[in-house]
């Protein structure tokens, strides 16, 4: 019969019982965890020399070499417990291998924090006589709780990311589950083993089974810091928009200067295009376009000290620019199908024929307000026209940028000659004001914005306001 698994990880943490997992997974007769192998600061266990014939040295200079072993063994199934500061090398080879059973092991972080701080404070990390129990008060730091839950929850999102992309499903199991001998017995099947548990391990004791509050020196300190953490993300802003990705032929660079452009669709570029052309005094047509990857990768390394923007416009402007020139024009483009859908499900009043007379501003202003509630369903995932570039949220264009690499800085449309002239200051050009903008497309903004459309538009694009702190749009 085929194994299922050729070995096994416990994707777990420090204080969440590991050692007691181990303890009994190791009770099974065909089966072995070699615990922390791959920790750079010891090789599976503190003070142990060899691993399946593999010194530590020999783990540090290739750590593949074990993991082939641990893979390999024949009279076994074998495994190794890995926590989010081990050897980050086979860290992907791992979670990318279906081969690989994965077991996930939590704990209130909470709890696992404070027991933490214990074992630092007593230097005891297991106990097996409780008649050598070593017992300590800490104290609660909130900036250092923050930081840790931030790092565990981080690594436990990487996990189940590549979990969900690859296909594969994990066994999850708590500490609470830990002294449940059916659970066990479950990892047990789980990985193949023909082996079951009459009992579990008695030989490790549970060191501070006291309640919190015994626990922690500055319990009302704790008590009134985790009631302000934000356990279950509400104040997140759900965002079900497609992610982008780097859009990196769009980036234009400079002719000699280091400096590199990153636009943001749809709104025109030739006012930041002209004046990079103006830095080199030369002409528009010189600039650097259609980047690869790698063309790019060789510009960044012969340009030191470049420095890469973007610009960020007021999202009721972008979204009016975006319907001026997109959705209100009748042409045979990439938008028409779009703008038929827009007319026939959402109800629209746009233009059809191109003999139909222009709307006036009362018109204009009632098909952009539908518009820009379009929009709001339109980017959460809601309706079956897609996302198009022109109008995602500028927040998910630069998070789209981030794959490759972000931007050093995120110029605002409204400060734009002060933060051009900042960034021309940091990679010593000389200064040169940028051309003024071109004209808006359409009529103008001025004549149909007020409340009711900010607070359309901040609907929408909520993520771009919180993230980069508009204002109501100055007209």
């Amino acid at each position: 019969m085929t194994k299922r698994f050729d070995y096994f990880v416990i994707f777990a943490e420090m204080r969440t019982g590991s050692n007691f997992l181990e303890e009994n997974i190791n009770g099974l007769e065909d089966v072995i965890c070699h615990g922390e192998a791959f920790n750079p600061s010891f090789l599976g266990f503190p003070e142990v020399e060899t691993l399946l014939g593999e010194t530590e040295a020999q783990r540090n200079e290739n750590p593949f070499a074990l993991l082939d072993k641990i893979k390999t063994s024949e009279d076994k199934i074998s495994g190794f417990r890995y926590f989010h500061n081990h050897d980050v090398r086979i860290f992907d080879v791992i979670l990318n291998d279906p081969k690989c059973a994965k077991i996930i092991l939590t704990r209130n972080p909470l709890d696992s924090f404070i027991s933490w701080k214990i074992a630092l404070a007593t230097g005891q990390w297991k106990l097996t006589n409780t008649t050598h129990l070593k017992t300590a008060q800490v104290d609660f730091h909130l900036e250092q709780f923050e930081d840790y839950l931030t790092e565990m929850q981080n690594f436990q999102m990487e996990v189940q990311r590549s979990l969900q992309v690859s296909g594969q499903s994990a066994f999850y199991v708590r500490y609470e589950d830990l002294t449940d001998l059916d659970v066990v017995n479950g990892i047990a099947r789980f990985l193949g083993s023909q082996s079951q548990l009459d009992r579990l391990s008695k030989k490790l004791k549970r060191q501070n089974p006291r309640p919190i509050v015994e626990k922690v020196a500055n319990f009302e300190d704790l008590e009134a810091a985790v009631s302000s953490i934000d356990w279950f993300d509400l104040a997140r802003t759900p965002n079900f928009e497609p992610k982008r990705g780097a859009a990196i032929p769009r980036y234009v660079a400079a002719p000699i200067s280091p400096l590199l452009f990153m636009p943001i669709s749809p709104w025109p570029d030739r006012q930041i295009e002209t004046w990079l052309a103006a830095l080199d005094h030369t002409d528009p047509k010189e600039l650097r376009r259609n980047f690869g990857q790698r063309p790019l990768l060789r510009w960044k390394n012969t340009h030191p000290n470049h420095r890469s923007f973007t610009v960020v416009h007021h999202p009721v402007a972008r979204a009016y620019d975006v319907f001026c020139r997109h959705i209100l024009p009748i042409k045979d483009d990439r938008y028409a199908e779009l703008r038929r859908g827009l007319r026939r499900v959402h109800n629209l009043p746009l233009p059809e024929h191109p003999d139909d007379p222009p709307l006036s501003t009362t018109q204009l202003r009632a098909c952009f307000c539908e518009f820009l509630k379009f929009l709001k369903f339109n980017l959460a995932g809601q309706t079956a026209l897609r996302v198009d570039g022109a109008w995602a949220s500028q927040s998910q264009i630069i998070q789209g940028f981030c794959k490759f690499s972000p931007p050093h800085m995120i110029v605002r449309a409204e400060t734009l000659e002060e933060d051009l002239k900042l960034l021309t200051q940091q990679v010593g050009l000389t200064w040169y004001a940028p051309p003024s903008a071109p004209p808006p497309q359409g009529p103008a903004l001025a004549e149909i914005y007020d409340a009711e459309l900010e607070t359309l538009a901040r609907e929408a694009y909520a993520a771009d306001y919180t993230n980069f702190g508009f204002k109501p749009l100055k007209i």
